[in-house]
């Protein structure tokens, strides 16, 4: 969930070359570019590797949205924990994936999921609030990470997952099956 509050809204200071990209956007304060990144669709980017990418394509992900947002609080020195969570992605808490879901008889399925810890409160700035029934808030795992963390150590770890949940559930689809499931989700929601 996006909690706006918890995030200092301190002015943004010319402290590296992510904070001096949110001075060219505009946003004033760190609780304006939390803000900003909030509202920029949810999509995958061209370039994941480069960390203002969301800014430049106008679109991101959990993990590359989260991402610039932990090196902006780096670089004006504040607290935040970036986290990558496993949880189970339904379409109560993700609205699009339903019906992807469904033709494959499935309620839900595990999904890798990044967001911020700030004051110690979750902030998500994944989708716009009242985007889903549920927040997505019940992980069946977490942990802290680096920024560099949110490609392919991420994808290793949701893919461990999503094959210890083929043997545990009888769904009869093996963890590639599942895998690709998972995908056909992922551009559903795009």
């Amino acid at each position: 969930m996006f909690t706006l509050e918890v995030v200092p809204n301190t002015p943004i200071v010319a402290a590296g070359p992510i904070s001096d990209a949110f001075l060219e956007h505009g946003p004033a304060t760190v609780r304006d570019a939390f803000e900003r990144v909030w509202r920029l669709p949810y999509g995958r980017i061209a370039n994941p590797g480069n960390p203002l990418a969301p800014l430049a394509e106008g679109r991101g992900t959990c993990s590359t949205k989260h991402a610039l947002l932990a090196l902006l609080l780096d670089e004006q020195e504040l607290d935040g924990e970036l986290r990558l969570g496993i949880y189970e992605m339904c379409e109560a808490n993700t609205p699009g994936v339903g019906e992807v879901l469904a033709r494959h008889g499935l309620s839900s399925i595990p999904e890798a999921h990044c967001y911020l810890i700030v004051d110690g409160q979750r902030v998500d700035v994944t989708r716009l609030d009242g985007q889903g029934e549920e927040p997505i808030s019940a992980f069946m795992y977490e942990e802290p990470i680096e920024v560099e963390d949110i490609g392919e150590y991420k994808r290793t770890l949701h893919r461990r997952f999503i094959d210890a949940w083929a043997l545990d559930h009888d769904s009869g689809l093996d963890g590639e099956e599942l895998w690709a499931i998972r995908e056909a989700c992922i551009e559903a929601l795009a």
